[in-house]
C-alpha cells in the first residue's frame, strides 16, 4: 500500500499501481466524472498514471487551468487527426494548448477553405464519438527519428534532433493516429465533449520569418456544449467591440500604410489619451513621484552596459549620428539610471520615485501587429524606484495599492501572477532569491492571491504582473513590478548610509497602464466606445430643431464650455430623429433638444445615451449633475 496526500490534507492509501482515476471514484463517484488530469508531488500527470510511491496527489477538473490544458491539447491531436484522416499529404508541425483552446500547424499544397474547415470539424467530433483511447509510449531518440522519418513527417524529425542524444522521446496513440507529445492528455477523445474551430492564420515554423509559412487552424474545446455557445457569443460580442473598428467609427485614432504599427491619435483620441495622462500624473504626484523626460536615442555603448544588447538587441531600432552607433530605446530604465547616478544621494533621500512616460520603440513581426494592443511604438508609463533593501516590501506594496486603486477607477477587476527567474537571465542566484522573496512578501502582506509563473520574469528580475479582467471576461496583462538588482550594479548606483558608507540601491521598475496606447485600446473593447461621461471626448451634444433656435444652442454651447464640458453642437439641417441616431453611433453620454419650446422657457430637453429621454431641465441644474459625475469619475457600463 503507499500513501496519497490530498489537496485538502487528507491521507488516503491505495494498493501500488493505482491509477490516478481511481483514485478520483474513491475520493467521490462526482470527482471522477468530471477529472482531466492531475499532479502528483506537484508534477503534471494523467490520469492513467499509476501511483508507485507515498505521494502528493491534486485531480484538476475543467475549473483548474491543468484540466482545460489537458483537455484542450487532446483536442489540438483530434484536430490533427482529422486533418490526416482527410488529407494524408498534410505535413504535421506543432500543435499546443493555449489560453483560449488550442491551435495546431500544417503545411499543405492547399488552403484550408471554409468548406475544408467545416469537414474537419465534422471528422473531429466523429473522432470524439468514438471514444478512442490515449496511449502513452517512449522510444528511444535514435529508434524515434527512424519512426517519424518512416511516416514523412520532416517538422517532427527536425523537434526530436534538437533534442539530447540520451533522451527518452514520448509519443501518443489514439487509433490509427500517433503524434510526437510530453502530454498530458485527458484519457480519451470522448471526454472532448464540445469543439469548435475558430479560424485560420499564418505561421512561421518556429517563428523564424526565414523558415517555411504554415497554415495555423485555432479551436476551442469545453466539457459542455452550453460552456461552448456561452463563449462562442463572447466573441461576437468580442467583435462589435474591436477596438480598431470602434476607433476609427469614433475619430479616435488610425494605423496607416505608411507606418505599420505606428499609430495616428486624432483629436478625439487625444482627449481620451490627456485625460489618462493627466489622471496618471495626479494619482503619481500624491503618491510622491517625480516626473522626469529621457531622451529616445542614446548610443550603443549605454545599451551593451545596461544589458539589453545581449538579451534584447533582436527587438530594437538602430542608427547612426556623427558615425557613431545609436540605437532607439526599447525601455526607459537606462535613462532613468543616469538620471539617478547624475547626483549625490544619501539614505534620508530614499524611497526615490521617478516616473516617466516615455515613448518606445520595439520591433514587432507584422504579423504580430494588431491595433492598439501589438504595435511598434508606444508610451510607457514607466517608475523606477531607488530605494535600501529593507524598505523593498513596503514600496512594492505601495505600488500594488497604487495599481490596485487605478483598476479600481476604471471598473476592472484583475488577477495577479508572481513570475520567477527566466533562463536567459543575468545576476547571482542571492540576488535572484532576495528579489523573488521581497516580492512575495508585499503580496502576502497585501492579501493579495497570486499564481507563480515559474521562468516568465524579466532577464534582470522577477515581477509581479496584474491582469485585467473586462465586462465580456477576457483578460488583458497590464501592470507590471519587476525587482531588479541587476542595473544598480552595472551603473555603478550608490547612496551613503547612515553609517557613512556608499551602499548599492535597489531599483522597483514599474507600470500602471503598462502601455497607454493598448489601455486605450482595451478601453475602448471594455466600454464598446461608449465611454463613462468623464472619459467620453464629446460629453454633450447640443442640437437644434429649427434654425430659430441656434442662437440659443450657441448660448448652451458656450456656457458648457466654460464650466469645463466636452461639448460639440449639431446644427445641421436634418430632422432632429437623424441627429439622435448619429449622436447615439458616436457614443456620446448626454444630447440636449432644442427646440421653440426650450428655447421660450429657456429649458433644456435632456436625451441620455443609456437611459433615453430625461425629461427637461434647466441649464444649471444640468450642468451641476454632469459635474458631479464627472468629478465623480463615475464608470457604470
Amino acid at each position: 500500500m503507499v500513501k496519497v496526500t490530498l489537496k485538502d490534507g487528507k491521507v488516503i492509501e491505495v494498493a501500488k499501481g493505482t491509477k490516478v482515476s481511481d483514485i478520483a471514484m474513491k475520493i467521490s463517484p462526482a470527482l471522477y466524472k468530471k477529472a482531466l488530469a492531475a499532479k502528483v508531488n506537484g508534477e503534471k500527470a494523467e490520469l492513467m498514471t499509476e501511483i508507485n510511491e507515498d505521494c502528493t496527489l491534486e485531480i484538476a477538473t475543467f475549473e483548474d487551468e491543468d484540466g482545460r490544458w489537458a483537455l484542450r491539447h487532446t483536442a489540438s491531436h483530434i484536430l490533427a487527426q482529422a486533418v490526416k484522416r482527410l488529407y494524408p499529404e498534410v505535413k504535421l508541425a506543432i500543435g499546443p494548448a493555449i489560453d483560449t483552446g488550442f491551435y495546431y500547424d500544417f503545411e499543405a499544397d492547399f488552403s484550408f477553405t471554409p468548406e475544408i474547415m467545416e469537414n474537419i470539424e465534422k471528422e473531429m467530433k466523429k473522432i470524439v464519438k468514438e471514444d478512442l483511447k490515449l496511449e502513452r509510449f517512449e522510444l528511444p531518440r535514435e529508434e524515434a527519428i527512424k519512426y517519424v522519418k518512416e511516416k514523412g513527417e520532416d517538422y517532427k524529425v527536425e523537434l526530436i534532433e534538437d533534442l539530447p542524444e540520451d533522451a527518452v522521446i514520448s509519443f501518443y496513440r489514439q487509433g490509427e493516429f500517433v503524434d510526437l507529445c510530453a502530454g498530458p492528455h485527458v484519457p480519451s477523445t470522448k471526454k472532448v465533449k464540445a469543439i469548435k474551430l475558430l479560424s485560420l492564420a499564418g505561421a512561421y515554423w518556429r517563428g523564424d520569418e526565414n523558415k517555411q509559412m504554415l497554415q495555423r487552424i485555432y479551436g476551442t474545446a469545453f466539457t459542455k456544449q452550453s460552456e461552448l455557445d456561452e463563449y462562442i457569443n463572447m466573441l461576437e460580442e468580442a467583435k462589435k467591440r474591436d477596438h480598431r473598428k470602434l476607433g476609427k467609427e469614433l475619430g479616435l485614432f488610425a494605423i496607416h500604410d505608411e507606418g505599420p504599427g505606428f499609430p495616428f491619435f486624432y483629436p478625439k483620441g487625444m482627449i481620451l489619451r490627456n485625460i489618462l495622462e493627466d489622471y496618471w500624473r495626479e494619482v503619481h504626484r500624491k503618491a510622491g513621484y517625480d516626473e522626469i523626460k529621457t531622451p529616445i536615442i542614446l548610443n550603443e555603448a549605454l545599451w551593451h552596459q545596461s544589458g539589453h544588447w545581449d538579451h534584447y538587441k533582436e527587438n530594437m531600432y538602430f542608427t547612426k549620428i556623427d558615425e557613431e552607433d545609436y540605437a532607439v530605446k526599447p525601455m526607459n530604465c537606462p535613462g532613468a539610471m543616469l538620471v539617478y547616478k547624475d547626483g549625490m544621494h544619501s539614505y534620508r533621500d530614499l524611497p526615490l520615485r521617478l516616473g516617466e512616460l516615455g515613448l518606445v520603440h520595439r520591433h514587432e513581426l507584422s504579423g504580430a501587429l494588431h491595433g492598439l494592443m501589438r504595435v511598434r511604438c508606444f508610451t510607457q508609463d514607466d517608475a523606477h524606484i531607488f530605494m535600501t533593501k529593507d524598505q523593498i516590501t513596503d514600496e512594492v506594496l505601495g505600488v500594488v495599492n497604487l495599481i490596485d486603486e487605478f483598476y479600481k477607477m476604471f471598473g476592472f477587476q484583475y488577477f495577479v501572477e508572481l513570475s520567477t527567474r527566466p533562463e536567459n537571465s543575468m545576476g547571482s542566484d542571492e540576488d535572484w532569491e532576495a528579489a523573488t522573496n521581497g516580492l512575495r512578501a508585499a503580496l502576502e502582506k497585501a492579501g493579495l492571491e497570486y499564481k507563480v509563473n515559474e521562468g516568465d520574469g524579466a532577464f534582470y528580475g522577477p515581477k509581479i504582473d496584474f491582469h485585467l479582467r473586462d465586462c465580456i471576461g477576457r483578460t488583458w496583462q497590464c501592470g507590471t513590478i519587476q525587482l531588479d538588482f541587476q542595473l544598480p550594479e552595472r551603473f555603478d548606483l550608490s547612496y551613503v548610509g547612515a553609517d557613512g558608507e556608499k551602499h548599492r540601491p535597489v531599483t522597483v521598475h514599474r507600470v500602471v497602464f503598462g502601455s497607454i496606447e493598448r489601455f486605450i485600446g482595451i478601453l475602448i473593447e471594455h466600454f464598446a466606445g461608449a465611454f463613462p461621461t468623464w472619459l467620453a471626448p464629446v460629453q454633450v451634444k447640443v442640437m437644434n430643431i429649427t434654425d430659430r433656435s441656434l442662437e440659443y444652442c450657441k448660448e448652451l454651447e458656450a456656457k458648457l464650455k466654460e464650466e469645463g464640458i466636452r461639448v460639440e453642437i449639431d446644427f445641421r439641417n436634418e430632422k432632429i430623429g437623424y441627429k439622435i441616431r448619429e449622436a447615439q453611433l458616436q457614443k456620446i453620454p448626454y444630447m440636449l433638444v432644442i427646440g421653440d419650446k426650450e428655447m421660450t422657457e429657456n429649458k433644456i430637453a435632456i436625451r441620455s445615451r443609456k437611459e433615453g429621454d430625461l425629461g427637461t431641465s434647466t441649464i444649471d441644474e444640468f450642468i451641476g449633475k454632469i459635474k458631479e459625475e464627472i468629478n465623480n469619475k463615475v464608470n457604470s457600463l
